[in-house]
């Protein structure tokens, strides 16, 4: 894999121009303005800045507008920086402007034909398709015990995914017995060469066992099947490893610049 190739597709296809085949996701605008590309939902949606095209006369009027539009909309956004983003003290100028940065994310990358598709959950798990509601509410039981943190928004958010725009999305949970332990997502993006793994996260006593690597394999295979050529990941210090080992590559890094209104 041509690593500066597959980052320059990325930049162009994920981040600059993902509304070419419709807006990304039920209800949301893909809009450009004072040189970036930002993503506008509903209030428990992702809402933030994809792309930005910027250097040192034109960023801090571009942030400042931002910080008026959002605000104006009263919702709380998310500028995500990459390592390769101009102007290179951005991140600087993001803090100075209000933002609070969240943990830092490598952007990895891997060619599905060159991923491991066998991985099996160990014995006594099983993979269950979310297709539902109910199924909702396991992932969410899933994510607040892996993460500690609300799922609220999260369950609104894939509630709506799967009701208006199922063919965007696909969400397993593993069970153990009838005990949800893992849970995550996959997101296809029409018109790209990509599909982006979120959520991955496995409660506490069943990690290291083989259950995260059984949905990254699961994904992948599906994602294969809808002729998807690269997975994507935003992987956090924890899953980065693992992701490793099974071929993913590192392009670079990304941290969230989050403004609360």
């Amino acid at each position: 894999m041509d690593h500066s190739a597959v980052l320059a597709a990325y930049d162009r296809q994920i981040r600059r121009n993902l509304d070419r085949e419709g807006p990304d996701g039920p209800g949301a605008l893909i809009e450009r303005a004072s040189g970036v590309v930002r993503r506008v939902g509903a209030a428990h949606d992702w809402n933030g800045i994809l792309w930005s095209g910027l250097d040192e006369t034109t960023a801090d009027e571009a942030i400042a507008a931002q910080v008026r539009h959002f605000t104006a909309l009263g919702l709380e956004f998310e500028w995500k920086a990459y390592t390769h983003d101009l102007p290179a003290d951005l991140p600087a100028r993001l803090l100075a402007a209000g933002f609070t940065p969240e943990p830092a994310e490598a952007l990895m990358v891997a060619d599905v034909d060159e991923l491991p598709l066998d991985a099996e959950p160990p014995e006594g798990v099983r993979l269950l398709p979310v297709t539902d509601a109910d199924g909702v509410r396991l992932v969410i039981d899933v994510h607040e015990q892996a993460f500690g943190t609300d799922g609220t928004a999260l369950g609104r958010q894939l509630l709506d995914q799967l009701t208006s725009a199922p063919e965007s999305i696909a969400a397993v949970v593993a069970l153990a017995g009838d005990e949800p332990i893992s849970s995550a997502r996959l997101e296809f993006l029409p018109g790209t060469d990509f599909a982006g793994l979120w959520g991955g996260g496995t409660v506490a006593e069943w990690r290291g066992r083989g259950v995260y690597r059984s949905l990254i394999a699961y994904r992948a295979r599906l994602a294969q099947a809808r002729g998807v050529r690269y997975l994507q990941v935003d992987a956090s210090d924890q899953s980065r490893p693992i992701l490793a080992r099974l071929g993913f590559a590192e392009l670079g890094t990304t941290t969230p610049y989050v403004y609360r209104p």
